[in-house]
This record gives C-alpha cells, sequence and structure tokens, in this order.
C-alpha cells in the first residue's frame, strides 16, 4: 500500500510539473516577431516558437501584450507573467536583471531611410523604439544624429515618410518586414553588429529566480531545433 500510495504521489507531482502555464509578454507591434491579425489575436516568430516550446515541455502558453519598455521592470517585480519573450537582444546589461534563456534568434541591426532622400552622412534625425538595444546605440555610439524615440517603430515610419526624421535604426529583419508596406523605404549603410548592443542573439527574459522555468526553456529550444520545427517556423516569418 505504502508503495502503491508512493508511486501515485510521484506519478501526481510528475504531472503538476508538467502541466505548467507559461504566460509570455510581448510588445505585439514588432512583425514578424508579433503583431495582432484582424481577429485581436498576437501572433508571428515569437508566439510560433514559445508555442512550439511548450509542446515540447508539456506546458500551456498565454501570452499578453507589454509595453516593452516595461517588459523587464515588470519581470524584475513579478508583475503579471513569467517570461519574456519580444525580440529581445541578449545583453551584458539586461542579463544582469534578469535571466536568459539560450539564444533561439541571430539579430543584428540596420539604418533605413525613404529612397533617395537621406544615407548616412547627410541624415540628421534617426527614430528608434524606446527602450531597445537600439536606442540605447544610436544615443551611445551615433551622436551625430538627433535621436527621436517611439512607443512602436510604426509611429517612426510614419514620421520618416513625412520628412520629419531622416532615418530609422532598428532591428534588420524587423525593418525588411516594413517594405512590403512601404516600397518607398531602403536600408542604407551595412548591418550593425555591435556586440555590447545586439549581434548576442535574442532570448527569453525571465525573473532571475526562476532557474527551472529557464532550464525547461531551454531544452524546448534545444528540441525545436533539433526536431525541424523552428526551421519549419522561421521559414513561414523570416523567408518572405
Amino acid at each position: 500500500m505504502k508503495k502503491l500510495l508512493l508511486a501515485t504521489l510521484l506519478a501526481s507531482s510528475a504531472a503538476m510539473v508538467q502541466a505548467q502555464d507559461i504566460t509570455f509578454a510581448m510588445e505585439p507591434s514588432y512583425p514578424p516577431f508579433e503583431l495582432t491579425n484582424e481577429k485581436g489575436e498576437i501572433v508571428g516568430f515569437d508566439v510560433d516558437i514559445a508555442n512550439a516550446i511548450c509542446k515540447e515541455i508539456e506546458a500551456t502558453c498565454h501570452f499578453k501584450s507589454q509595453a516593452f519598455d516595461a517588459l523587464i521592470p515588470s519581470l524584475i517585480k513579478g508583475r503579471g507573467f513569467d517570461a519574456a519573450i519580444s525580440a529581445i537582444d541578449i545583453t551584458e546589461a539586461r542579463a544582469k536583471q534578469v535571466a536568459f534563456s539560450q539564444p533561439y534568434y541571430e539579430s543584428s541591426a540596420s539604418f533605413i531611410s525613404v529612397k533617395g532622400k537621406a544615407d548616412l552622412a547627410t541624415a540628421k534625425t534617426v527614430g528608434v523604439q524606446n527602450g531597445t538595444t537600439y536606442q540605447q546605440y544610436a544615443n551611445a555610439e551615433a551622436k551625430q544624429y538627433t535621436t527621436k524615440s517611439y512607443a512602436s517603430l510604426q509611429d517612426a515610419v510614419l514620421d520618416l515618410k513625412n520628412g520629419r526624421i531622416d532615418l530609422i535604426f532598428g532591428d534588420t529583419d524587423v525593418l525588411r518586414d516594413m517594405f512590403e508596406k512601404n516600397p518607398e523605404l531602403t536600408f542604407v549603410g551595412e548591418r550593425v553588429t555591435d556586440k555590447r548592443y545586439f549581434n548576442n542573439g535574442l532570448g527569453i527574459a525571465v525573473n532571475k529566480s526562476n532557474t527551472t522555468l529557464v532550464e525547461s526553456l531551454n531544452k524546448g529550444i534545444e528540441a525545436i531545433k533539433a526536431n525541424g520545427e523552428y526551421q519549419k517556423i522561421y521559414d513561414k516569418w523570416m523567408t518572405k
């Protein structure tokens, strides 16, 4: 009887560990990583990656919208979600505040402008998204430009097209995704890969105290890269 009871308790404990709920926060105006569809649902590369990870680790994913510059402060204070997956570059400064999963995406940064309007030499103003490493880079390393910060890059694009700023600086793939709806935009200059700010990969951010969740996420990332699911998701969102 004792053995049966012990086995039952162990099985129940395992089920509790496996049947976890994970709430991911993200800023859903950053296609192709995250965006809101016509039904009001958050979709995108990060959503599909999170769902694939959850399937591997037998967890249930939930998603919520959060301003990008509030993601890490909210994680630190334990407010409302378990992890943040929102094209977050792994940096030394951020790693002092939160724990990161292993990188699930390799990132780089680029400048864009309206075709024929400005280049890196003639530009005077650059738009960036608030709270991002791109904002940090522009303020510290591109001081030849006046920096203007935006809650979303969509707002920056409107100002770029209307001539209120000369450049936008951000994630290469996010900027490329904008070209489909804005064919008048183009890349200018070379990609930027300063590892102090980006190009260390994107990671899933978790409160430093939740080491168990980080381990689970890493197992999930490794599994979807090994079984081909990661490549399917990449091809769906990143190879237009």
